[in-house]
């Protein structure tokens, strides 16, 4: 793999360990006065190398280039041993925006990048506040990031980390994601983002009952996805929006168990998933979002197998829909008579219904239904998140009298 190498200042000694290597250098400080992102647009828009490095120090070209050469990674960014106290604080201002809780050194220099996700979602910024953008904008498509060890780095002028911070923060707080394209979507990025353990179990749920070839419908940025992957043969990632599907692509590239299929329920091409031989649809908080959920339950009765099983995770009690259910696309919320008689009267026998989630009931209502919120509040999701592991234990042991779910699994009948 052919890389580029960009340099926002001259260094004889870099530029020979990159030349000798075989990478194309460029030098902003000498080729660019605008700063770092008109500096990277043109190096992506004039090079064809596979891979860009930004910044890097002779010893480093191997840990930088080396996920990205080996299509591990599509950002790796440089982790260095010592950040001051400004930069600290700028990383945790960036964690907000990468929904990561600042794990990664987001202010640190040296990075690379595969030269493909930049042309996809290409910088717009010319000064130092690209540096910020880049970033937010790969991880809102879910582009893999990576990191390796650096040598040590003077510290970022503090001019510069105040206008990375000011960069990361509007996107925390005033965007929903890159460029603000997609409502729902900072719903599903909190949830996964503020509730892992929450995701955590969930997945575990659906896996216990889940078969070897899996139909997941509605499959969003990937969140049930990631935890049902590990050890099947197959799980095709049916979602109907192309936002969501980029993101599935670039989540699970690599993985070759995991298949991205975009399509509306109604218009697959059912006969072709048929031939893919499913044992199990799993269906996460999708089932509301259908129109005609008995017609869609009818046709995943004609490709499972007699004893296959549909996995259903639904929104329960119909008082409970407001502005929420709206923001994400809800038509309805069930009670566990109408699921029952959904799937009963489309060729499902039902083996198991529960309510799940009591504690949840609150939060909904008053920001869905009184304070009319859109969005759910990333700090309620990861307070809730710190109880959810100790509430499922409690939830599995006693038999819930209402939810804000319901958890239902069904085998196709004969």
């Amino acid at each position: 793999m052919r890389a580029a190498a960009l340099l926002m200042r001259p260094d004889s000694q870099v530029e020979a360990a990159l030349a000798s290597r075989g990478c194309e250098v460029s030098v902003a400080g000498r080729d660019v006065a605008q700063g770092w992102g008109a500096a990277v647009r043109q190096v992506v828009l004039a090079t064809k190398a596979a891979a860009l490095v930004v910044d890097p120090q002779p010893g480093e070209l191997d840990a930088l280039l080396g996920p990205v050469e080996r299509d591990e990674a599509d950002v790796v960014l440089g982790r260095r041993p010592r950040v001051s106290l400004a930069e600290r604080a700028a990383n945790q201002v960036a964690g907000l925006a990468l929904q990561d809780e600042g794990r990664w050194d987001a202010l640190s220099p040296a990075r690379a990048f595969r030269v493909a996700a930049l042309k996809a979602e290409p910088v717009r910024a010319d000064g130092d506040e690209a540096e910020a953008e880049a970033l937010v904008k790969l991880a809102a498509q879910r582009y893999r990031l990576a990191e390796a060890s650096v040598a040590p780095r003077p510290a970022r002028s503090l001019g510069l980390v105040a206008r990375l911070a000011r960069t990361f923060g509007r996107y925390a707080a005033l965007q929903n994601d890159a460029d603000n394209q997609h409502e729902g979507y900072s719903t599903l990025a909190h949830l996964e983002a503020g509730a892992p353990n929450y995701n955590a179990w969930l997945g575990d749920t659906f896996s216990r009952w889940a078969g070897q070839r899996v139909l997941e419908i509605g499959a969003g940025i990937g969140t049930i996805t990631a935890h049902l992957a590990p050890g099947r043969e197959l799980i095709t990632a049916l979602e109907v929006e192309e936002f969501y599907v980029r993101r599935l692509r670039n989540r699970f590239r690599g993985q070759r168990q995991v298949e991205p299929y975009q399509s509306d329920v109604a218009l697959a091409d059912w006969q072709a998933l048929r031939s893919r031989r499913f044992d199990t649809i799993v269906l996460s908080n999708v089932l509301e979002h259908i129109p005609d959920d008995g017609g869609a339950v009818r046709t995943f009765a004609k490709i499972l197998p007699v004893g296959g099983r549909v996995i259903l995770y639904v929104p329960a009690l119909p008082a409970l829909f407001g502005s929420l259910d709206e923001a994400v696309g809800h038509h309805r919320r069930y009670t566990p008579r109408s699921l029952r008689a959904v799937l009963e009267e489309n060729g499902f026998s039902v083996e198991h219904l529960r309510w799940m989630n009591l504690v949840g009931i609150p939060g909904w209502y008053v920001n869905g239904r009184i304070l009319k919120r859109r969005v759910l509040p990333p700090l309620q999701l990861r307070v809730y998140d710190r109880v959810a592991p100790w509430l499922a234990r409690a939830e599995a042991h006693v038999k819930l009298p209402v939810g804000l779910s319901l958890l239902c699994v069904a085998r196709r009948r004969p």
